[in-house]
Order: structure tokens, then sequence, then C-alpha cells
């Protein structure tokens, strides 16, 4: 009778720790879940505009998940290219994260944010130690369904003088010298009075040793132009889009020659022929690089020449814009 209630005592036992057993195991895969769901939220492409003193600045993030339970990402700033984020913090609708300064000097940045439906805002404290308020909304996925229907090419520039376009800064340094686009010194930027969505441009530019450049379509992403002869082909040198998508191979030439651009974007989607050879092939461009014109990215925008990085000339500025 004492072997049988022994036995007894230790099958309730045996329940007992089987019943807790499975009641945490519930608990963590609900609570796991809960995570991973709240997560999800986070997840995907912002486009944000930081406020400093009064001005609009357009910044990009992007959240995605590794593993499980685990956030990183990609960050854009006012200036500079994209920049991983090695973890985000995610919990109860608040986000933070902390990544090193590229060109400034000083603090990490550190951004915080609330994530309240398809928006985000919070703050951003820079190097310098100075913070600013940023919001944020998703950013469009831009797919078209149907393939574009292209009008005639135009000629954005006549090769007589600066009409229909205008200097970003207040002192302009461009001029026009025996037909060719001329920004013989860094200064303001140069942009089109007109908007386009999708198009294909043709463009001829010619930098002296050492300087650099770049053509920011719609405004917003950066076809970079450096003196790039003879080096590997990355993200921010010649045929890059900066940042983001380096070119299939180096083809920059001499510093002082003409080269040319043969470019098509269509939503996020853009195929880069530099000086006639293909070296991006329809890779889509996640989000606006640095020195973007704003974050709206939703929206038309002009072509953008740079001119605050040296010397820079251009010629055979041609789009074909798309009807629909």
């Amino acid at each position: 009778m004492k072997t049988i209630t022994v036995q007894f005592q230790k099958r309730i036992q045996s329940l007992l720790i089987l019943t807790f057993v499975l009641l945490f195991s519930t608990s963590a895969i609900k609570a796991n879940y809960r995570d991973t769901a709240m997560s999800s939220t986070l997840e995907g492409r912002w486009d944000l505009t930081i406020t400093v003193g009064g001005r609009e600045v357009p910044s990009w993030l992007e959240v995605r998940h590794s593993g499980l339970n685990t956030l990183v990402g990609d960050f854009v700033g006012s200036g500079g290219s994209a920049r991983p984020i090695s973890k985000v913090n995610f919990s109860g609708g608040k986000m933070s994260f902390t990544i090193p300064p590229q060109w400034e000097t000083g603090n990490d940045v550190t951004v915080e944010g609330t994530l309240q439906g398809n928006n985000l805002s919070g703050t951003i404290l820079q190097p310098d130690g100075k913070t600013y308020n940023w919001t944020g909304v998703r950013a469009p996925s831009l797919r078209r369904t149907t393939q574009p229907v292209w009008g005639k090419p135009v000629k954005l520039f006549n090769g007589t003088d600066l009409k229909g376009w205008h200097p970003t800064g207040a002192t302009n340094q461009w001029k026009v010298v025996n037909g060719v686009l001329t920004s013989p010194k860094s200064g303001s930027n140069l942009v089109t009075d007109d908007s386009f969505t999708d198009f294909k441009l043709h463009i001829e530019f010619k930098y002296d040793k050492g300087s650099n450049s770049g053509v920011y379509l719609r405004g917003r992403y950066e076809l970079q132009i450096a003196d790039s002869k003879g080096l590997e082909p990355v993200k921010d040198q010649l045929g890059g889009v900066y940042g983001f998508i380096a070119p299939s191979e180096m083809v920059a030439k001499e510093a002082g020659e003409w080269q040319s651009y043969d470019v098509t974007l269509v939503g996020r989607m853009v195929t880069v022929t530099a000086n006639g050879k293909l070296i991006i092939c329809n890779q889509e461009i996640p989000g606006i690089t640095g020195g973007a014109i704003n974050s709206k990215e939703g929206e038309p925008g002009p072509l953008l020449l740079q001119g605050d990085h040296g010397p820079i000339e251009f010629r055979n500025i041609v789009i074909t814009p798309a009807n629909k």
C-alpha cells in the first residue's frame, strides 16, 4: 500500500512539472510572437525629414529583421552615404539606434523615435551635441504595373545660357563657356526648373584631376562622378549610385576627357551605361542618397548637378520622359 502511495505521489509531481513546462513554453511563444509582430510593424523603408533651424533636411531609414528577434538596418543622414545599423531597439512602440559619425567629428549619432500607425517621429542627437526633431512616413514602393510609354527627347541644356536651370545656393558660379555648362570652382548645385518621374537620360561630363561631382536623379538619387580611373568599382566611385549600388566594372577615363552616362530610371529601378558599357542593369535604388533635395520619393523631381565638390563641366544633356 505504501509503495502505491509513493508511486502516485511521483506521478502527481511529474504531471505538475509537465504542466509548468507547458505553461512556461506557451507564455514564451506568445511573448515571442508578440515581439516579432511588433517588430514587423517597424520593418520597411521610411522617408524622414529633420527640422534644422527652420529648414527641412531629408533623411532615410530602412529597418529589417536579422534572425528571429533582431532588427538591423541602414540610415542616410543629411549628407554622406547609407550607413549600416547593427541593432535597432524596438519595444512598446519606441525605437532607437546609435551609429558612429561618418564625415563629422564628435560623438555617435543617436536616433530615437515613436511609431504611431504609419508615422514615425522623434529626435536625432548629432555628433556636435545638438538635438533636432524629425518625422517619418513609409516610403512608397514606386513599382509600376505597366511599362512606360516614352515621349520625345528634350534638350535640357541649350548650349547658350542657363535657361531652364537655377542654382541652389545664394551665389551662382555656373556659366556657359563655348557651349559647355561649366562650374569652374566649388559652389552651388544646379537644378532643372522642371521635374520628372520616369525617364531616360543622356549626359556628358568632364572633370579635373581629383575632382568630384554627381547627377542626382529626381534630385534624390546620386549617380556618382569622380576621378576613379584604375580604382575598384565600389559604391562611392564613378558609376555607382552613391552608397547603395556599385558598378559592375570601373570604366572611368582619364581626368580631362569627356565621358558619358546613359540612364534609365523607372520607379526605383535603374540601368546605367557609362562610356558605352553597361555597368548597372535594372537594379533597385532603396532610398534617397545624402545631399538629396528632399525625401518626398512619391513626387516627381528635377535633375540636379553637383557643383560643390570641385570643377566640373557638362554638355549634351538630353532627357526622354515617360508620357505615362
